[in-house]
This record gives structure tokens, C-alpha cells and sequence, in this order.
């Protein structure tokens, strides 16, 4: 699991930023800064920057200025140490299937299926519990 890239999901990459949420920003923040000081490569996946970009413009209690998120998720998409994913028609049949199947939200499900075309099995993530259902993903909670 060691040489396994996580994907990180989109609340432990708003907690890094939540400012009204101290222990877990701490807690997230330090996890991605070994992204970002290459300590580290993360999967990131494109629904989980468009998740991240509406949640700390919008729904956080303090929310960033819309430029400053935005450079946020353009300097993830930059970076190297960043593995940007995307879904195709292919996954989102997939992430259909899997929501029936295992009886997941339907977001959850199409990051599954991502995570699955991109060779992904593992995920940083508060939810645990939703991802735990799907039985080749290994989802751990940083802030346990």
C-alpha cells in the first residue's frame, strides 16, 4: 500500500482550507502538504475539484473569494505531484451499476468507477463508510 497512490476526497481537501474547522484543517492540511513538498503524489479526481470549488465559495461558513479557489484547483490541475482523473462514458455505466449494486450515492459510486478506470484503490475520505460497501476500495480516514 505503500507505493499506492490515494485519491483524496473532496471534504479532506475543504477541510484543509476551513478555517472554522481547526483540528480536522490541521489534520487535512498537513496530508496534502506532502503533496505539495513531494513528499507524496495524490489522485485527485475532477469531480472532486468541481465538488471542492462549490463547497468553499458557497457552503462553508467563511467562504474563499471565487478567484482564490480558483487558483487553489488551477494549481492542483499544474501540479506534478497531482494526478488529475476524469470519467468517461464507460465509467459513468459503471458508477451506475455499482450504486445499484452496493446501494451507494450515486456521486460516490461515479468516484468509485473513476478510481477503478485509473488503476486507483484507495481514498482519503471523512466517509469511510460509504466507500467501505465497494469491496476493491480501501478508504481511510486521516482523522482517525
Amino acid at each position: 500500500m505503500k507505493d499506492e497512490i490515494f485519491l483524496v476526497d473532496t471534504n479532506i481537501l475543504v477541510y484543509s482550507f476551513d478555517k472554522n474547522e481547526p483540528a480536522r484543517q490541521k489534520t487535512c492540511s498537513s496530508l496534502i502538504k506532502k503533496c505539495w513538498m513531494q513528499e507524496e503524489s495524490f489522485a485527485i479526481a475532477l469531480q472532486n475539484l468541481s465538488e471542492f470549488y462549490v463547497v468553499v465559495t458557497k457552503k462553508i461558513e467563511n467562504p474563499l473569494p471565487n478567484s482564490i479557489a480558483r487558483k487553489i484547483v488551477k494549481d492542483i490541475i499544474d501540479f506534478n505531484n497531482w494526478h488529475v482523473i476524469s470519467f468517461d462514458d464507460a465509467s459513468l455505466i459503471t458508477a451506475i451499476d455499482l450504486g445499484i449494486k452496493y446501494n451507494i450515492h450515486y456521486w460516490d459510486s461515479l468516484l468509485c468507477a473513476t478510481m477503478k478506470q485509473n488503476g486507483i484503490s484507495g481514498i482519503y475520505t471523512e466517509n469511510v463508510k460509504d466507500f467501505d460497501k465497494v469491496p476493491w476500495v480501501t478508504a481511510i480516514n486521516p482523522m482517525d
